[in-house]
């Protein structure tokens, strides 16, 4: 592997990171303590000027009007992009709505991609992914009860949804429903579009979350689908292709959480970094001249990197063999980054004491927010049992005994 950055990613990045902190970071302790909202005017404003500079979309090909980084790059970009909540979703490459244009690119039709991915691209809407069920562990994605009935020219859907990010706004949402329960378990599922303003669609309410709500963009809606009717036309791919469409989506979709991660455990550390190198703990006494302190800064500089790198490394795997090599790695990543950026932030939290349990800084927004990290896309539990069998596959577990193992 080349471990070389190109001279124009390191000119971008160095004008993204700039961008970030002169006028990003600024707006963090608005939006930390009064919503998404409040900061709404500047980031629409500051994505106008993003897209001026041409580092719209760095995900998107560029005849679909996005930079066309390589999955390495925007991996790169998005470890920025993650030093601050806003950042993504100042570029267009937020959650879900990054995963939704790479669905509606691959399997919409002519028509969906005109009516739904067209604007989701100019960032003039935004969209939700409605898969997780409160009465199912999301562990068994295949266990769901949302059904999608064909009556004749439409769809009629009914279910219960939580967790669908970003639905408070959304023009519409990508919902996982059941089209044919006696199929086999990974072909009972197909991909609906199903616009907000359709009668029967509702969301009962923002799911709090660690306390938080949320608004917009950043909230977890709970939706229930009653009668909801939809043509047929906004199945995407065929019926029954759900969860193969949604695979497809996870390996890349990983390296980007991973990358956001890294950045997130980056922007933890050069906190803690510089609250212990100016915090007197007594006259003339620095935070960091604490061993304790300056163990936890060692630890976590050494953990980062690991991760940095295995995420880098999962990316060029992926883009050279393709997902299916690079299966193993994936699921390493992704319980691995996961973890390491949680002990980051306890730690950044812990060397800024009472501090770090408000939103003076993003540590405790980081804290109850990324948690998560450790569940979505599979519990880490999950990951770490499928590699484990893989593993052991290779050195004979399973095999009869008498094959002479």
């Amino acid at each position: 592997m080349d471990f070389e950055v190109s001279r124009p990613m390191e000119d971008l990045l160095g004008k993204v990171r700039a961008l970030l902190k002169e006028e990003v970071y600024p707006l963090e302790r608005n939006f930390l303590n009064d919503g998404f909202e409040a900061v709404f005017k500047e980031l629409e404003d500051l994505r106008s000027r993003v897209k001026d500079l041409g580092f719209w979309l760095p995900q998107i090909p560029k005849d679909l009007g996005g930079m066309g980084l390589s999955l390495v790059d925007h991996g790169l970009l998005s470890a920025e992009l993650g030093t601050t909540p806003l950042g993504h979703y100042l570029f267009n490459c937020q959650a879900p709505d990054a995963g939704n244009m790479e669905i509606l690119m691959r399997y919409g039709t002519r028509e969906q991609k005109e009516e739904y991915l067209r604007p989701l691209l100019a960032g003039e809407i935004r969209s939700c992914f409605a898969m997780t069920e409160p009465e199912h562990p999301g562990s068994n994605p295949v266990w769901m009860s949302t059904r999608a009935e064909r009556e004749g020219d439409e769809y009629r859907i009914n279910g219960h949804k939580w967790f669908t990010s970003s639905a408070e706004g959304s023009s519409f949402a990508v919902a996982m429903v059941i089209t044919d329960p006696q199929a086999p378990p990974h072909e009972r599922a197909s991909q609906i579009i199903v616009p907000t303003g359709t009668p029967g669609f509702e969301i009962v309410r923002n799911t709090s979350v660690m306390g938080h709500r949320g608004t917009g963009w950043h909230s977890h809606g709970e939706v229930r689908f009653k009668d909801c009717r939809v043509p047929a036309a906004n199945l995407l791919g065929e019926e029954g292709r759900g969860f193969a469409i949604a695979q497809e989506r996870l390996g890349p979709g990983r390296i980007h959480h991973c990358m956001r991660w890294i950045g997130i455990c980056e922007r933890s550390l050069d906190l803690m970094c510089r609250y212990a190198a100016h915090r007197d703990t007594a006259p003339g006494k620095p935070l960091g001249s604490n061993q304790f302190v300056q163990g936890w800064i060692a630890e976590s500089k050494a953990e980062i990197s690991a991760a940095r790198w295995l995420v880098l490394h999962t990316a060029w795997t992926i883009e050279r063999s393709g997902v299916r090599e690079a299966r193993n790695e994936i699921s390493l990543i992704k319980f691995f980054v996961a973890g390491v950026m949680m002990k980051v932030i306890d730690r950044a939290i812990q060397t800024h004491g009472g501090l770090g349990m408000t939103d003076h800084t993003p540590l405790a927004y980081f804290y109850r927010t990324e948690r998560a990290g450790r569940i979505y896309n599979g519990p880490d539990e999950v990951h770490k049992l499928v590699v484990a069998k893989r593993i052991l596959k290779s050195y004979g577990l399973g095999k009869p005994k008498d094959a002479g193992v």
